[in-house]
């Protein structure tokens, strides 16, 4: 940082590190941390919190009605994630503490537990070292308001929120088919989880309180004060239909846990689009530069301008430009290095296409330092590409474009006069799409994760999917809850 210029300009490395090791989500975090623990030594208290390494580790409250299935979809997740699953039973079955014991003493007197019992109950579990290391979800708590005010008044926090949720009616009908095996305390269902054994089926057994009469009470005393536990997490939960196959349901669990809220952490966009010849890949960049006012760098544009500019460099490369060769790989790299590192681009962002076309270029970028935060690919299907550019056409007088489907000319003599680019011709069309298809498996190998785009579609609906996915952050991978 250069103290001596007003306003202060952040180095572009320093961006990029810290966008890439997610430093302000690190330090806001810890902030976060130090102003509820309010430890006695803040400064040993921030080393051992950046020792701990564990701010993305899986912090989950899965929450539901009666009968919703919370229980058989954490476990699912947990297997799926690798974290720890915790309900309150096993905690007091588990943990050996005072808290626990008194609220054992207190259940068999059949007394009412303070909601500040539980939550120091739950956060001497989650202090524990498996939970600090790979993260945990919590099934069935909070259930009302002041249960989630005592555990938040404590420091708990989860990330994610996830709450399963049916109609009544199909809640109560799964609920009269559940059956438990009295050895293994197994939960089968007479209809979606029927054993295959006749030994189990023969021993299982119908558990108390499934009646209707009793699973109707149930409900209702869930859906009275289920609203007070939603507005405590409202940016945080995400209700998830609970009446479709188990699979279904925890693969959109899954696609909520994985997702990232949003933060204010500074975000300079370093964009890439790639497509094959015709997907729109020009239009979709100004619309992104226009909307955001960052940079679009194309690297043909560049290339001429280079030419244009009647430069020593320009010169060097004319013949090639001229003669529609492809540039040597050094020499557009010496071109995209110049524009990138301009001060425009560190500070505001850049959305680039026309480059890298495959892997090797790809390296040279990386290697001269300029990373990417969002890669899309947009896919459109080769009959779309040739009936695109094979049909399209400019007229030299005017410098206008038209195309024989979409945007015809107005009249004979202007379509008369209409001039096809050579390099828009059948063959030169398909050896276009022939080397893009050679390149673009490897490219997304080296880009992984891509963000695929159907590009055959209205354009300005392309622009709202790439806007969507360049303003939310990217999902979680899932080896990073491991």
């Amino acid at each position: 940082m250069d103290a001596t210029k007003k306003p202060l300009r952040i180095s572009p490395e320093f961006g990029v590190y810290a966008e890439k090791h997610g430093v302000f989500q690190s330090l806001q975090r810890m902030m976060q941390c130090l102003l509820v623990d309010r430890p006695q030594d803040p400064i040993q208290y921030m080393i051992d919190h950046f020792k701990s390494e564990n701010d993305e580790v899986p912090r989950i409250f899965l929450l539901g009605p009666p009968v919703s299935g919370k229980h058989s979809i954490a476990k699912m997740l947990c297997d799926q994630i690798t974290t720890n699953l915790l309900t309150l039973d096993d905690m007091l079955t588990d943990v050996k503490s005072d808290s626990a014991e008194e609220i054992r003493k207190l259940k068999g007197k059949s007394r009412d537990i303070p909601n500040t019992l539980w939550a120091k109950l739950i956060l001497e579990r989650l202090s524990k070292t498996d939970c600090i290391k790979r993260g945990w979800v919590l099934v069935g708590y909070p259930q009302t308001r002041e249960q989630a005010r005592a555990i938040q008044e404590i420091g708990i926090a989860p990330e994610h929120v996830v709450v399963l949720d049916a109609p009544d009616t199909v809640l109560i009908e799964r609920n009269l088919g559940k059956r438990i095996d009295p050895t293994t305390n197994e939960i089968y269902h007479t209809i979606f989880n029927w054993p295959t054994s006749t030994k189990i089926q023969n021993r299982l057994v119908k558990p108390a309180g499934i009646t209707e009469e009793e699973t109707v009470k149930r409900l209702l005393e869930y859906r009275q004060v289920c609203h007070g536990v939603l507005n405590s997490y409202s940016k945080k939960h995400q209700i998830i239909n609970a009446d479709q196959p188990s699979v279904d349901v925890l693969s959109q669990v899954l696609s909520h846990v994985q997702s990232r809220h949003r933060t204010v952490a500074p975000f300079t966009p370093r964009i890439f689009l790639h497509g094959p010849p015709g997907s729109g890949r020009s239009l979709q960049a100004a619309l992104i530069a226009e909307k955001y006012r960052i940079v679009n760098i194309s690297c043909g544009q560049l290339l001429r301008e280079a030419v244009a500019a009647e430069t020593r460099f320009g010169e060097t490369i004319k013949p090639y430009v001229e003669s529609r060769q492809p540039v040597p790989d050094a020499m557009v790299m010496k071109c995209i290095s110049q524009r990138l590192s301009k001060l425009d681009c560190s500070t505001l962002g850049w959305v680039m296409h026309g480059f890298p076309h495959h892997v090797a270029q790809a390296e040279l970028l990386k290697d001269a330092g300029f990373l990417s935060n969002r890669v899309f690919f947009m896919e459109l299907p080769e009959d779309a590409v040739v009936e695109r550019l094979s049909l399209r056409m400019v007229d030299p007088t005017t410098g206008k474009r038209y195309h024989s489907i979409y945007k015809p000319a107005p009249n004979s003599e202007v379509y008369s006069r209409c001039k096809i680019n050579p390099k828009d011709f059948d063959e030169n069309v398909q050896k276009a799409l022939e080397v893009y298809r050679t390149n673009i498996s490897e490219l997304e190998q080296f880009y992984r994760p891509v963000i695929r785009v159907n590009a055959d579609q209205d354009p300005h609906t392309v622009f709202e999917y790439i806007e969507s996915c360049i303003v939310k952050p990217l999902p979680k991978q899932q080896n990073a809850f491991i």
